[in-house]
C-alpha cells in the first residue's frame, strides 16, 4: 500500500505528532540495532551492557530479544517455518513503532537466514537499521550452552535448531560484526558506540 493511500485509509497518521517532535523530546535519535547470531554468541547479554550504557548517558532505550517477546506479543507462535517467519515480522513492526519514536532499540534475535533479515530491514526502513553480526563461533557457543539447548540438539530433542540441524547464513555485509570470545562485552560497547553515536545524535530540528 502506497504512502498516499495510507493517507486516505487511515487518517490518524495525519494527526499524529510528528517523529522529529519526539526525537527533539528525547534529545536523542530513533535506530534499530539488529544483534544477529547464534544462540550463546552473547547476543543479549551485549545488548544488556549496551541499554545500561545508554541509560546512565540519558539515552532512552529498549531490548527486544526472544524471551520478552516469546512470553507476550508472540505468546502464540510456534517454531515452524511459518511461525518463525511471522515471529520475526512482529517483531521487526515493533521495532519500527519505537524507532520512529525516538526510541534506541536494541533487537537481540538469531534471526537465521539473509531474507528474515532483509524482511526486518526493510521494514524498519534501511535508514534506521543498523545490523550487527554476532559471529561468535559454534565450539564456544556449544561450551557456554547456558540453556543446555545445544546438547539437547545433539541428542534429538530439539528439531530444526541453528547450527545443529538448521543452517544459519552469515550476514553478508553487516554494519558491525563483533566475536565475543575474543572481545569482553565492555570491548563490544565502546565498539558499537563508536558506530552508534553519530546516528543518535539530536537531528538539527526538522520533523
Amino acid at each position: 500500500m502506497k504512502e498516499n493511500e495510507h493517507k486516505t485509509i487511515y487518517p490518524v497518521f495525519e494527526s499524529m505528532e510528528p517523529r522529529g517532535a519526539k526525537e527533539r523530546l528525547l534529545a536523542q535519535r530513533g535506530v534499530t540495532l539488529w544483534f544477529t547470531g547464534l544462540s550463546g554468541s552473547g547476543k543479549s547479554t551485549v545488548a544488556i551492557a549496551l541499554e545500561r550504557y545508554l541509560s546512565s548517558h540519558g539515552h532512552l532505550c529498549r531490548i527486544l530479544d526472544g524471551d520478552n517477546v516469546r512470553c507476550g506479543i508472540n505468546s502464540d507462535l510456534g517454531f515452524s517455518e511459518h511461525d518463525r517467519r511471522e515471529n520475526i515480522r512482529r517483531i521487526a513492526e515493533v521495532c519500527k513503532l519505537f524507532t520512529s519514536t525516538g526510541i534506541i532499540t536494541l533487537a537481540a534475535f538469531v534471526s537465521p537466514t539473509r531474507e528474515l533479515r532483509r524482511m526486518a530491514a526493510e521494514i524498519i526502513g534501511r535508514e534506521d537499521f543498523v545490523e550487527i553480526y554476532v559471529s561468535t563461533p559454534l565450539e564456544e557457543c556449544e561450551r557456554r550452552d547456558v540453556k543446555g539447548l545445544y546438547a539437547r540438539a545433539r541428542r534429538g530433542e530439539i528439531s530444526d535448531f541453528t547450527g545443529i540441524s538448521a543452517p544459519f547464513e552469515a550476514p553478508d555485509a553487516p554494519d558491525m560484526e563483533i566475536d565475543t570470545t575474543h572481545t569482553d562485552v565492555g570491548e563490544c560497547v565502546r565498539l558499537i558506540m563508536d558506530k552508534l553515536a553519530p546516528r543518535i545524535a539530536p537531528a538539527d530540528g526538522k520533523d
